[in-house]
């Protein structure tokens, strides 16, 4: 049975001596993020993965000013669809886009779907503190339904004011832990979705996706609580909360490899808006594979989960 993967992550040399430099002391992670070549292919293999989608790791460009952002951003994509170019039939490629300037990155994912096949776009959060439901972003938002083509929105270190008043107060690495891949990050990522909606992002754009991660972010365990509290009545969407989370929003394992909080998500979105990840290289495929193989799945929703989803989202 053929398996995409969507949430798998890569680096360049340039972005590792530049935003990504927190991820040059993470122990096994440089070295297989700016490998896109045999012993990533290899690794697949093993995994038994057919296709991974390929996104710049976080903090992506996202943090840093616009004419930077713009240099690095191309100079990123333009090494990812060289890769690409090289394994056509096993890596398939999400845009970076430097979001701080945001016609150029409305351009930016322009040329990249049309030049270089591109599936979609990653952006990694907020953009120093500014989220996607801010007016400043319609260019982007505007441009991503007009291709239609998805937005993963994938979780980034909340701002710092954030992270002062919430997650401040232990040492340092318990509360960078807490701040991020431990809690903070999933939350922010869930409360970012829930602006989109709450924005009327989805109402302008009914069309436009979106994909996040880990499960869901721990949005689909409040997905009744959202419909009772935040109504249409009160918010003047065109639906409830829960609509959009089912009809705009796609969700992959990435790397939360539990049964239990796999169970919930599928009971509140439905099969037909999961498919699989392993967010590697923060993710071993291996696990991630048992992980799928071990779930009581029928051949279908087995299917689903490990390509149809994908192959028509991403139109692979």
């Amino acid at each position: 049975m053929r398996t995409i993967a969507l949430e798998e992550h890569y680096a360049t040399s340039r972005f590792l001596n530049g935003p990504g430099g927190w991820l040059q002391n993470r122990p096994g992670i440089a070295e297989p993020l700016c490998d896109l070549g045999e012993t990533r292919i290899a690794a697949m293999d093993d995994a038994g993965i057919d296709v991974s989608v390929l996104s710049l790791a976080a903090p992506g460009v996202e943090q840093m000013d616009g004419p930077a952002a713009c240099l690095m951003a191309r100079d990123c994509n333009d090494e990812l669809a060289d890769a690409i170019s090289l394994y056509p039939d096993r890596l398939a490629g999400f845009a970076a886009l430097p979001i701080s300037a945001p016609e150029a990155a409305a351009d930016e994912l322009e040329r990249t779907v049309r030049q270089h096949g591109f599936v979609g776009a990653v952006i990694n959060g907020h953009c120093q503190g500014v989220y996607l439901d801010d007016p400043t972003f319609e260019p982007i938002l505007d441009r991503a339904a007009a291709l239609n083509v998805p937005i993963y929105l994938h979780p980034t270190i909340p701002p710092p004011a954030v992270i002062e008043s919430c997650y401040a107060g232990f040492s340092d690495r318990v509360s960078f832990a807490l701040a991020t891949v431990g809690w903070g990050w999933h939350i922010n990522t869930g409360t970012h979705v829930l602006r989109l909606i709450l924005g009327g992002v989805f109402d302008r754009h009914p069309s436009l996706q979106f994909v996040i991660g880990h499960m869901s972010e721990a949005i689909s365990f409040m997905l009744p609580r959202f419909d009772d509290t935040l109504k249409p009545d009160l918010t003047g969407l065109n639906h409830p909360v829960s609509t959009y989370l089912r009809e705009n929003l796609h969700y992959t394992f990435a790397n939360f490899n539990d049964e239990a909080t796999y169970a919930n998500l599928v009971a509140q979105v439905g099969i037909e808006r999961v498919t699989f990840s392993t967010d590697y290289p923060f993710g071993n495929m291996c696990a991630a594979r048992d992980f799928f193989d071990n779930l009581p799945l029928s051949q279908d929703d087995r299917a689903s989960i490990s390509y149809r989803n994908a192959e028509r989202l991403l139109k692979l």
